[in-house]
């Protein structure tokens, strides 16, 4: 059974212009315990995507108006959309219809009349594999590298979930295509980082992922004074000791700490003693990597 994983009802979209091949696919998934979509054009199926984000989509190639091959390439074009897999279902077995499916994004396909037992193993299959791009993106958000990747025109290819409500979701709108294409264009001349003064996001470039598909990490640009707020809100410690505590976390020594915070070097101690007793630990490195998790979102 593949309806559900970890308590999640599979929800499936079924784009067919037949009313036969809806029915036989609605029966057969719902007997599966999955929920049903159904879209009897390419119009109608982008409006439910968009809406409801299925878990998959089960896609007819030829249809009147815009056809399963056009659909599938508006969906894939939407980095809220790109992750899910299109399995094509067609009664076109010539090699260039094949290829024209898997260009336009989707992952697989089936004949028509489309057999139930195959289309359930390509669906485990394809389900499968996109759990785990989802899972490894989510895991990079976890670990505070928030990714994502465009093409030489700035279009967004990918994203993790951070990167994504911060590009694509902000209150104030997207970041523009073009946006990202200069900010690409300036980190790859050699530039450590580079920042959107619009949305106070700070980009780094990380390589060529693929061809043509670049691959950079963005982070938010915050003033000290955000960072010590945030460290004295999730932490047990004052907002001097937070203050203290973000230098000592940029590996400064207790001397210079001193004289960044114009305090005396005893001073400066006695509040280290006081952070690692409040932290419950025992030295600078493990205080550092516990402020370090705390404001890894803006670094």
């Amino acid at each position: 059974m593949i309806a559900e994983r970890g308590g999640h009802r599979t929800t499936v979209l079924v784009v067919d212009d037949s009313p036969d091949t809806i029915s036989l696919l609605r029966t057969a998934l719902e007997d599966e315990g999955m929920t049903v979509l159904v879209a009897a054009s390419g119009s109608r199926a982008l409006a439910i995507a968009r809406r409801t984000i299925p878990d998959i989509i089960l896609m007819d190639a030829v249809m009147p108006g815009t056809d399963g091959f056009e659909t599938t390439r508006q969906i894939k074009a939407d980095s809220r959309l790109a992750d899910i897999p299109v399995i094509f279902m067609t009664g076109l077995s010539e090699t260039e219809h094949v290829l024209e499916a898997f260009e336009a994004g989707g992952v697989d396909y089936v004949t028509k009349p489309v057999v139930i037992e195959q289309v359930f193993a390509r669906m485990r299959v394809h389900q499968a594999n996109a759990r785990k791009t989802r899972s490894a993106r989510l895991a990079l958000d976890s670990a505070g590298r928030h990714l994502f990747a465009i093409d030489a025109s700035g279009e967004v290819l990918w994203t993790t979930p951070w990167a994504r409500r911060h590009i694509l979701e902000a209150a104030e709108g997207p970041i523009a295509a073009g946006v990202l294409k200069t900010i690409l264009a300036s980190l790859r001349q050699g530039r450590a980082s580079a920042t959107d003064t619009g949305t106070g996001l700070s980009f780094a470039f990380l390589g060529e992922a693929g061809d043509g598909e670049f691959l950079l990490r963005v982070s938010q640009v915050a003033s000290d004074a955000t960072l010590i707020a945030s460290l004295n809100a999730k932490l047990p410690i004052s907002p001097r000791e937070a203050e203290v505590l973000l230098w000592l976390s940029r590996g400064k020594s207790n001397q210079d700490i001193a004289d960044i915070l114009k305090l005396s070097v005893r001073t400066v101690n006695k509040h280290l003693e006081t952070i690692f007793r409040k932290l419950g630990v025992e030295n600078r490195s493990a205080a550092t990597a516990i402020a370090m998790e705390q404001i890894r979102e803006f670094v």
